[in-house]
């Protein structure tokens, strides 16, 4: 979809320089160099509050490195990083499309430089470096959700961490006609790429992952605690082809001889597929609760079980997301309901995305303008990214005060915005 390599920009000289004025260092990691390499990755754990990594996870995680573009930042002449970045250009699958999107992961600052404006200065650095190279988005998953919004993120992905009592529900839906089939592990990571490349295009919200992820789900992970309880199953239809597949574990319900069936990662590229994992979740014996997060809020289960009233939801913010340059991002996208004229006011602290623009949505598609009319509704680039893939409706976020303008252009837009399926993005990065 794009050939735009994130390895290919530079550090940013605007953070370099304002690092280096607070005494810091700041620059890209050479993996070529193990041990400037192991160092980031002593940093990275030491960030996420992970185990010092051992020399067969360090080569697994160097492995990942390759492909990015991996930025520390150091003070003095300690070789380990007080703090670490990484990006690469992923497509993001958006409605009627993909759109090339600058995924920033491994964001941490050390304990002790807290509060030093390093972490503002790794953002900007990332959103600066991704416009230059001319990607129209960026986006992250986070572990604390307060950061982000000041740098222009919208929560635009929730979804459903969904649990199941299998003692209660039933089932209430057609059974399925292939075959399922316990696997290796090594097959079953296969299998979970495999499938996850041809479901990604089938919901907005979703990236495409990377080998080193599915052997994580798998249970081949070396750093992995807990690999060796991982179980996998595919389910294969009347042809053969792998349609479905999931990973778990089983942890036991202490005094009971029964256990709770905790999924990693579940998959499937066709609704016959999704029905038949759930339905092999929900009868296996001895279960009494199946749990599993990061399932699409829309997702069918509450209509194939007999009880509905056995499946709890708790939907949750993860896939955050920042347009950096307006009419890319639009354009990329496809639009529900009739055609559409609006002039839309985007407001941007960091300027990328500022701008008056007028939105033209013909047949589904739109062009995209800038403009110096008197805009119909006015919001900032954090809203305009949480709606961006359909997920959170416009009408919400201007019942919550962060939507102004005319009443009937802010429902249109909600309308045209709106994606046919709920967006999922089912894996951290």
């Amino acid at each position: 979809m794009t050939d735009i390599d994130a390895r290919d920009q530079p550090a940013d000289p605007r953070s370099a320089e304002r690092l280096h004025r607070s005494g810091f260092d700041y620059r890209i990691i050479d993996t070529a160099d193990a041990q400037a390499t192991a160092a980031f990755l002593r940093a990275e754990t030491r960030g996420f509050l992970d185990a010092e990594p051992t020399d067969e996870s360090r080569d697994e995680m160097a492995g990942i490195l390759q492909d990015r573009r991996n930025i520390g930042v150091f003070d003095g002449d300690d070789p380990l990083p007080i703090a670490t970045v990484n990006s690469w250009v992923t497509p993001l699958t958006v409605p009627g499309g993909e759109v090339p999107m600058w995924a920033i992961s491994s964001v941490t600052v050390s304990a002790t430089h807290r509060r030093r404006g390093i972490a503002r200065q790794l953002l900007e650095g990332e959103l600066r470096a991704a416009a230059t190279a001319g990607v129209p988005v960026a986006g992250l998953t986070v572990s604390e959700a307060t950061i982000y919004g000041r740098y222009g993120f919208g929560a635009a992905i929730p979804v459903a961490q969904l649990t199941i009592d299998a003692r209660r529900a039933g089932w209430a839906a057609p059974d399925a006609s292939g075959r399922f089939a316990y696997v290796e592990k090594d097959e079953l990571a296969t299998v979970l790429g495999e499938l996850h490349d041809r479901a990604r295009t089938q919901r907005p919200g979703q990236i495409a992952g990377w080998p080193a992820r599915w052997r994580r789900m798998a249970g081949l992970g070396p750093s992995d605690k807990g690999a060796a309880e991982v179980r996998g199953v595919v389910w294969r239809d009347d042809e053969g082809r792998p349609r479905g597949a999931v990973a778990y574990r089983l942890a036991e319900v202490e005094g009971e001889f029964r256990a709770e069936l905790q999924v990693r990662h579940l998959v499937a590229d066709t609704d016959e597929g999704l029905r038949a994992m759930w339905s092999f979740l929900l009868h296996h014996d001895l279960v009494n609760r199946v749990s599993v997060d990061l399932r699409p809020v829309d997702d069918p289960v509450t209509w194939l079980v007999a009880d509905q009233r056995a499946v709890t939801q708790r939907v949750h913010d993860h896939g955050w997301l920042r347009i950096l340059d307006v009419p890319a991002a639009l354009q990329a996208r496809t639009y529900a309901g009739e055609d559409l004229e609006i002039t839309v006011e985007v407001t941007d602290a960091l300027g990328f995305a500022e701008g008056i623009w007028r939105v033209r949505v013909s047949g589904g598609t739109a062009t995209v303008q800038a403009t110096d009319a008197a805009p119909d509704v006015t919001l900032d680039v954090a809203t305009l990214s949480s709606a961006y893939v359909g997920g959170v409706p416009l009408t919400q976020l201007a019942a919550a005060g962060r939507v102004h303008g005319d009443g009937a252009q802010i429902i249109a837009f909600s309308e045209a915005l709106r994606s046919p399926e709920a967006p999922v993005l089912s894996i951290w990065y």
